[in-house]
């Protein structure tokens, strides 16, 4: 595999992963801007400005955009988080100068033309009605407005009715003319790709943008953690928990997404064996760490019938606290060979590889080797993951959302206050 990066004028940034064995490429524009960009009257408008790139430029019509890219077997697909925004293509290695004319096409000479953007504003407003008819978002939702209260990353991305009802064509290009920088944007293609000419596509079709950095969001609070009941007719009790993780540059961000893969990351961690093999609470259990840019969200989810929900929470706040003091080598071991073989077998997909290094762009400053990824995992031991554990348990209060009927939430909620008890936090110190 061969990396190369190359920076151009307009602070664009353009790196190239060339896969010689294959004959297919995956290739997208990712955008350093995202749900907490939006000031509080903007609110969905970076998702609802990813639907309208498919919506018709000055050049082509909605229709004639994806019928070009399928016409030659390939297919365009895009997504907004909470700090990026992606348009990407999959496409066989002749046609990607056709993808990179597309993808500039719908980022630089967008028509947002009324009649679609109206439609394109009430189909936003069926998925967000789907939403709050799916129990695992709902739950979410209200779990990171008490995590990050009255701040943009605490919101949903798809932005409510009423403020979808306010965005017109010219809020769109006032967003995308701010956010939309060339010190903030990344072209990444992997696959069978040519470096040298994807960087002279790339620095004719995207010369227009702006060499001056975007505005930056304002800084991550977490808050102050407690506790939400939301009652809902249902069959299951959808519990959730969250604490302030770390960002994606802390030195102990490997330490503690070991620690999160040994809690609930898998089949083998010790979540799932406890209160799914063992006690049979659960049909899913399982813990994540999301890394921003100045925060992280350590997170735990799991659906239960509402009589068991207090056993439930009750044994979690056991498992985890056992676990912050009684990590063994083993597991570490296991946790480490999971991120590796993640790691690796990313490698063999183009598409998860063009993602992985515009990531690394946008948070490092420049992809990351596989042999510094592979030295970051290894130098994880059990001291440092214990370590990253009772940080974890010290840094935050937690939060806590159960969704659901029945008496048992309440209590629930309440045993959680007992996964921050003062014994874990004067370990730390």
């Amino acid at each position: 595999m061969s990396v190369d990066v190359t920076k151009l004028p307009s602070g664009l940034t353009v790196v190239t992963d060339t896969m010689p064995h294959l004959e297919t490429a995956a290739l997208g524009v990712w955008a350093g801007v995202g749900g907490r960009d939006e000031e509080p009257n903007e609110h969905g408008i970076s998702h609802l400005l990813e639907h309208m790139a498919f919506k018709g430029t000055t050049r082509r019509s909605s229709r004639e955009i994806v019928e070009e890219i399928e016409a030659v077997g390939g297919d365009l697909n895009a997504g907004t988080s909470t700090e990026t925004t992606a348009y990407y293509a999959r496409v066989m290695k002749a046609d990607v100068p056709l993808a990179l004319d597309v993808l500039s096409d719908i980022l630089t000479n967008p028509s947002f033309v009324p009649d679609e953007l109206e439609r394109e504003k009430s189909v936003i407003v069926q998925e967000i009605g789907a939403a709050q008819d799916t129990p695992d978002d709902v739950v979410f939702e209200h779990l990171n407005e008490l995590c990050f209260p009255d701040q943009p990353m605490g919101r949903s991305l798809l932005g409510t009715a009423k403020t979808l009802k306010n965005f017109d064509r010219d809020m769109l290009r006032g967003y995308l003319a701010t956010h939309y920088r060339g010190p903030d944007m990344v072209v990444a293609a992997a696959g069978a790709v040519d470096h040298k000419r994807v960087v002279e596509e790339a620095a004719q079709k995207f010369a227009g943008f702006d060499a001056t950095p975007a505005p930056k969001p304002q800084a991550a609070m977490f808050g102050k953690g407690g506790s939400r009941v939301v009652h809902r007719d249902l069959e299951q009790a959808h519990l959730t928990l969250a604490l302030e993780g770390v960002p994606q540059t802390d030195l102990s961000l490997f330490s503690l997404q070991v620690f999160t893969n040994t809690l609930g990351g898998g089949m083998s961690s010790r979540l799932f064996q406890e209160v799914r093999e063992k006690r049979g609470l659960c049909y899913s259990i399982y813990t994540f760490h999301a890394p921003y840019t100045d925060t992280g969200f350590f997170g735990l989810y799991t659906g239960t019938d509402p009589g068991d929900a207090p056993e439930m929470m009750e044994v979690i706040v056991d498992v985890i606290n056992d676990a912050v003091e009684t990590l063994t080598e083993a597991e570490i071991a296991r946790a480490k060979a999971q991120m590796k073989a993640g790691l690796l077998m990313a490698l063999e997909s183009c598409s998860s590889r063009a993602e992985q290094l515009a990531r690394h762009v946008l948070a490092y400053g420049r992809p990351l080797t596989v042999e510094e990824l592979v030295t970051r995992i290894d130098a994880v031991s059990v001291e440092s993951t214990r370590n990253a554990a009772h940080a974890l348990l010290s840094r935050s209060r937690p939060a806590v959302v159960a969704l659901g009927s029945g008496r048992g939430l309440d209590t629930a909620v309440s045993f959680a206050e007992g996964l921050t008890k003062p014994k874990a936090k004067t370990l730390l110190h």
